[in-house]
């Protein structure tokens, strides 16, 4: 792999930056950075700075989504910047097409891509090194797991003079977080206990949490929230949020009722939906009905209304209980009280269906869907293969193939992976082969799935040489 400095070059003093084209101290650049999010999570990430201000005309404020033309300007953008930086030759480049190119490759989290540009980017005479820049660098080092980079880059950033800020040391904290290098998380959280101006806040311990949860670190999270009880530093709603719902995904129902319980006791930050949804959710998902309903009945007294996502928890949870009467019941109040049912509504309702054998009420369901202008996604697809080779009725898959065919359904691995699978069963071989040719034409990569189900299906076939291609295949 290539390391981070060879992207970048040799440091030089009489390269001045700034991702803006005026000239600032770092200190200066604190000041000017966005405010810090407070609001999901699991959203780690630095708002870009908007270039130019002024109001916006009401009907203009929503941004259209990007059509091809602009996504290939883009493409073809990003590609001659990254030519241009793999040159010691291009130095005075126009700020404007550096700083997008950057932009739009952080945003697409193209890691390789991003390092390049911004190797260029400090080539250029007009550049300064600001915080914000490498706040948001680091970040999407974290998304893309290469906490190795976020090292190196934050050891640059020291080099070129720069004094890191509260939000780069916190974007370095959720860059190895993310990653499940916790020990490098909690030492990053020390090390910014001594810098003036630098000391975690709650959003710096928020990310901490959320990491050591997604990695199963539950025992820290008793340390943390005591270390911040410590140095005065209060829970805010998406740290209890997410410790909240971090404990429902592991089963840990004691604790996530007395995190409830300190949330509520805070008198500072009541329950909200995302806390109602979390709870429900958990024991919905462990069968524990009699407990999903209790809370669902409680959070309404506390003056929280469900939404759509709380039905769609319901249905699900019901469903997987084999409880259908009480998943009809659900539908017939989300009607009564004016809730349109969404496209993961009808997919949780016909993977239920599906589930069960009673492919009748899934059909029902499934044509009730479309008639509602709803389109079917690949998921939607998925379920309906999966029932349809549970019983047998591979001519029931084909018409599935056909009514995509004529669709503009995005495709996934998982989807062919279903109909692979439903042909292998039924020992349709050539079909499936020829669905594994389709699945790369539609540059949908096989999985260990797809390989595992291929093998088994020529197996049971005894075509031991085309196991073989596969299995070579497969390690390759």
């Amino acid at each position: 792999m290539m390391t981070l400095l060879h992207f970048w070059g040799p440091a030089d003093p009489s390269w001045s930056s700034s991702i803006s084209a005026t000239p600032k101290t770092c200190s200066t650049d604190c000041l000017t950075e966005p405010p810090r999010p407070q609001t999901s999570p699991s959203a780690f990430s630095v708002r870009s700075s908007t270039r130019g201000s002024g109001t916006v005309p009401s009907g203009l404020q929503k941004q259209p989504k990007k059509d091809l033309s602009r996504i290939l300007r883009t493409e073809s953008a990003i590609r001659g910047i990254e030519k241009k930086a793999n040159s010691s030759k291009y130095s005075r480049l126009w700020p404007k097409a550096v700083l997008e190119a950057l932009d739009e490759a952080i945003r697409d989290n193209r890691h390789d891509s991003t390092l390049k540009i911004f190797g260029l980017l400090r080539k250029q005479h007009w550049y300064k090194p600001r915080c914000q820049t490498y706040t948001k660098l680091l970040m999407m080092l974290g998304k893309c797991r290469q906490p190795q980079q976020a090292s190196l880059l934050f050891e640059l950033m020291l080099s070129e003079g720069l004094t890191p800020t509260l939000d780069v040391y916190t974007a370095l904290v959720s860059a190895y977080g993310q990653s499940g290098l916790i020990d490098e998380a909690f030492s990053t959280v020390e090390s910014m206990k001594s810098v003036s101006d630098c000391r975690p806040d709650v959003y710096t311990y928020s990310i901490l949490i959320s990491c050591c949860i997604r990695f199963h670190h539950f025992e820290q999270i008793d340390r943390i929230l005591a270390e911040m009880s410590y140095l005065g530093i209060e829970c805010s709603s998406v740290t209890y949020n997410t410790v909240i719902d971090g404990y429902g995904k592991a089963g840990m129902f004691e604790q996530m009722e007395r995190s409830l319980m300190d949330m509520i006791d805070s008198g500072s930050c009541l329950p909200d939906i995302f806390t109602f949804n979390s709870v429900v959710s958990a024991y919905g998902r462990s069968r524990h009905i009699n407990d999903m309903e209790r809370w669902y009945e409680e959070f309404q007294l506390m003056g929280i209304r469900p939404d759509i996502i709380t039905f769609n928890i319901l249905i699900r949870s019901y469903g997987r209980s084999g409880m259908y009467e009480k998943m009809a019941s659900v539908l017939d109040y989300m009607e009564k009280r004016f809730f349109s049912p969404t496209v993961a509504t009808y997919n949780i309702i016909t993977d239920a269906y599906g589930k069960a054998g009673d492919l009748g009420k899934m059909d029902d369901y499934f044509k009730k869907m479309k008639h509602q202008g709803i389109k079917p996604t690949s998921v939607t697809y998925c379920s309906l293969v999966n029932a349809y080779s549970k019983v047998g009725l591979v001519s029931k898959v084909d018409s599935i193939l056909r009514q995509v065919s004529n669709s503009d359904v995005k495709l996934d691995t998982a989807f062919f992976n279903c109909v692979i699978s439903a042909y292998g069963k039924a020992g349709e071989v050539e079909k499936m082969s020829n669905m594994f040719q389709m699945m790369k034409e539609r540059k949908c990569w096989p999985d260990n799935i797809t390989y595992a189900t291929l093998i088994q299906a020529y197996t049971a076939q005894g075509m031991t040489e085309a196991v073989r291609d596969l299995e070579a295949k497969a390690q390759g």
